[in-house]
């Protein structure tokens, strides 16, 4: 029997207007696709078998549209989602792309901006609690320097740290059940972006005065761009229960925002993240936050849609391989061996615990000189990668 790898709703793949609605304009050349409404791109997403559709404020509703001009855009767009069965997880607000936003958002050194950046912010939250979506994220494209001389980095901590506080209140004031994302990347379009980790993200939402209605949106080329093991921070997200969302992509590292198709340059680590999103039974959406290539026209911008979501059923097969391959099982197996001779020596402090190791006598040069059969264990994933196993 052939496996086609179709998407099902319970795969939850969604995508954002602002992806599969890429006119492929680039710092260096015009756009090649013509544009597309937003509800004729929940058409195409249907098509392609989409779970779900993503946006910023203004991929839905342009920055200067009138309130008649909202209403019917939206009125397009609820019915497009009906039509195809699409939701709306999640939605953010554009506080990068409009010329005021050139020094920031909430960090702007100027508080009008600051100001407008939370008015502009609290009219989308309502706009995308008015769709359905659960999750606000909240990516900073401006929120940085190219000179550390124009600002003041513990003041622009502050003022963004005050926004959050200020967006949980109204999200409780409104009994709004939205919880907020906060998505990091290391540059571009500044020269430096504050909060450029998810460990920097991790951290930041400890300080603030409702943590628990915060958590963080990875991002699989924001990670490797800093040259970063994606997997290992989606897994410390995890650990601390912050994995509200997350975006998948690819990208080669040191490079600019490359966006490419999932799976599409490092599949090894695309491998990675999917084994661990599934062993550990992550029940959030599986955003695909990436653009097709230049080259392509609507119809290829299906095939990128529908490649992203095949690649991550291929590679979800491919772990639940590797969780049954007995070779690979019986390596870890043996890698793991505990004849519990240590069992003594951890979890809880106690005074006579800490003495008890300190006395221990260990074999030092025996321990080391166990093989720990990591290359082949390494190349059994590899083999199985490629369809030798």
């Amino acid at each position: 029997m052939t496996i086609t790898y179709e998407p099902k709703p319970e795969h939850k793949f969604t995508f954002g207007l602002w992806t599969v609605g890429s006119i492929g304009r680039d710092p260096f050349g015009s756009p090649v696709r013509d544009a597309k409404t937003p509800a004729e791109l929940v058409y195409l997403l249907g098509e392609v078998g989409a779970y779900g559709v993503n946006f910023h404020d203004n991929d839905l509703i342009p920055i200067d549209a009138t309130p008649a001009e909202a209403e019917a855009i939206k009125k397009a767009f609820r019915k497009a989602l009906s039509d195809t069965g699409l939701v709306v997880p999640m939605a953010t607000t554009n506080l990068f792309g409009d010329p005021i936003f050139k020094d920031g958002a909430f960090t702007s050194n100027d508080p009008k901006v600051r100001a407008y950046a939370i008015q502009k912010t609290l009219n989308a939250i309502d706009l995308g609690v008015e769709f359905g979506a659960k999750t606000y994220v909240f990516w900073g494209g401006r929120e940085g320097t190219e000179s550390d001389s124009t600002k003041n980095p513990l003041d622009a901590i502050k003022w963004n740290r005050e926004a959050m506080n200020f967006f949980c209140e109204y999200a409780l004031d409104k009994k709004y059940d939205l919880k907020f994302a906060l998505e990091a990347k290391p540059n571009e379009p500044r020269g430096d972006i504050y909060n450029a980790t998810t460990g920097h993200m991790l951290a930041f939402i400890n300080t603030l005065d409702h943590p628990e209605m915060v958590g963080v949106n990875p991002e699989m080329a924001h990670e490797h761009m800093a040259g970063l093991n994606f997997m290992h921070s989606v897994a410390q997200a995890w650990d601390a229960g912050k994995l509200f969302h997350i975006d998948l992509n690819d990208q080669y590292p040191g490079r600019y925002d490359q966006d490419l198709r999932f799976g599409s340059r490092d599949i090894k680590a695309a491998f990675y993240l999917v084994k661990f999103l599934e062993d550990v039974k992550y029940a959030g959406s599986r955003h695909f936050d990436a653009h097709a290539y230049r080259t392509e026209d609507y119809e290829g911008v299906k095939d990128f849609a529908r490649g992203c979501m095949r690649t991550y059923l291929m590679l979800k097969e491919k772990a639940a391989q590797f969780n049954t391959d007995k070779a690979i099982q019986s390596i870890l197996a043996d890698i793991n061996a505990d004849d519990n001779s240590m069992t003594a020596f951890f979890g809880k402090y106690s005074a006579a615990k800490a003495e008890a190791i300190k006395a221990h006598g260990f074999d030092r040069t025996g321990i080391s000189k166990r093989g720990l059969q990591y290359e082949r264990l390494d190349q059994l994933t590899i083999d199985l990668l490629l369809g030798n196993r």
